[in-house]
């Protein structure tokens, strides 16, 4: 699937933007806070979820929540629509027909990396798991619904908990929902760590490859057998109920990443190998997808790079299967894409963002 056009309305400091694109990587460069990364969030919200920022629709919209955005794009010959209403939760259309948000995730796959996941390795095992989850939902767009299933059943039992309810009547319902969905999510998240590990084993690359692990932290989260799930959920309820939340289960899921010969842990690596890391993970992501023609969204990528690892990321992004959009300061960054890619010069006015194509 090809991202062909994409046309924004009141969608952060864009008044709108029309967009054309076709399989070229595109360069946006312009300053800080000129929109360039409005629009990569815009092409993250094809896919299900929050976006790339994770913020709600309401902080979305140009004018404030009182007026709300749209998106519209074109992706080969199917027409979608996303938007927010005034107060409403996200809609999407496909084809002028209503559906759910994870019809978007088996329409197009989207891939991002952004600044702020820089502290990926040292951050809470929280965004680590949101970021396992997001590169397994590239894999298995059924995946949110499994993690929308879960969470629901968890919150219900919470509140059993809460309420100090003991009577297992009222618990075996949801404890078996937890432990059926609990086991599909960590079985799709050790399925897309193994296809990562193997992008990463059969391509020839610059970043380093890392090995990757689903850690159980102290909820047992790596465990992919429903029925021992259910009996450790019945057997942990008093311990539970005293904590007030349910301590064991996929939700307190980690991801562990060593590189090197030293099996070096990515948390005690340096700032640079840590970037490295991450943009080697987000290329096998891409290349583990090259049937579905991913989208990558690389969030000013190049600005900690240095010359030769810039090239090197350019020339594996080119030899992709996939479609991209960067962003970065000043156009010089993109240099060794002259020839290869489109150009998109980005401003901000008193009132809104502006663009201007470049020759590239």
């Amino acid at each position: 699937m090809t991202l062909t056009r994409l046309h924004l309305t009141q969608f952060r400091s864009w008044a709108r933007l029309d967009l054309q694109a076709d399989r070229r990587p595109l360069a946006i460069f312009g300053p800080n806070g000129a929109g360039k990364t409005n629009i990569l969030e815009a092409v993250s919200m094809l896919s299900p979820g929050r976006g790339m920022r994770g913020v709600p629709p309401g902080e979305q919209a140009r004018r404030g929540p009182d007026v709300g955005w749209q998106i519209r794009a074109e992706i080969d010959d199917r027409q979608v629509l996303t938007r927010a209403r005034p107060g409403q939760p996200r809609e999407v259309m496909i084809d002028d027909k209503p559906g759910p948000q994870a019809a978007l995730g088996r329409l197009l796959r989207v891939i991002w990396l952004t600044p702020a996941m820089d502290r990926l390795w040292t951050d809470t095992p929280e965004q680590r798991r949101r970021f396992l989850d997001r590169v397994t939902l590239s894999f298995a767009p059924g995946h949110a619904e499994d993690a929308l299933g879960y969470d629901k059943a968890m919150r219900e039992r919470n509140r059993l908990l809460r309420d100090g309810i003991r009577d297992p009547g009222w618990y075996r319902a949801l404890e078996s929902q937890m432990a059926d969905m609990g086991a599909a999510l960590t079985r799709n998240r050790l399925d897309a760590i193994a296809r990562i590990m193997a992008a990463q084993d059969g391509a020839e690359t610059a970043f380093p490859a890392a090995r990757l692990t689903l850690l159980p932290g102290e909820g047992m989260a790596d465990d992919p057998d429903p029925d021992s799930i259910a009996a450790r959920l019945a057997g942990t309820r008093p311990r539970d109920m005293a904590a007030g939340r349910s301590l064991t289960g996929p939700h307190r899921a980690d991801l562990g990443a060593h590189w090197g010969a030293q099996d070096m842990p990515a948390a005690l690596s340096s700032t640079g190998e840590q970037k490295a890391l991450l943009l080697s993970l987000i290329l096998a992501n891409a290349r583990a997808l090259d049937a579905e023609s991913p989208v990558l969204l690389l969030d000013e990528v190049a600005a900690h790079l240095d010359a030769g690892r810039r090239a090197a990321l350019y020339d594996e992004i080119t030899a992709l299967n996939a479609q991209a959009f960067l962003t970065g300061t000043g156009a010089e960054l993109f240099d060794p894409l002259r020839g290869r890619a489109q150009f998109l010069a980005v401003s901000r006015g008193t009132d809104a963002s502006h663009c201007t194509p470049d020759s590239g």
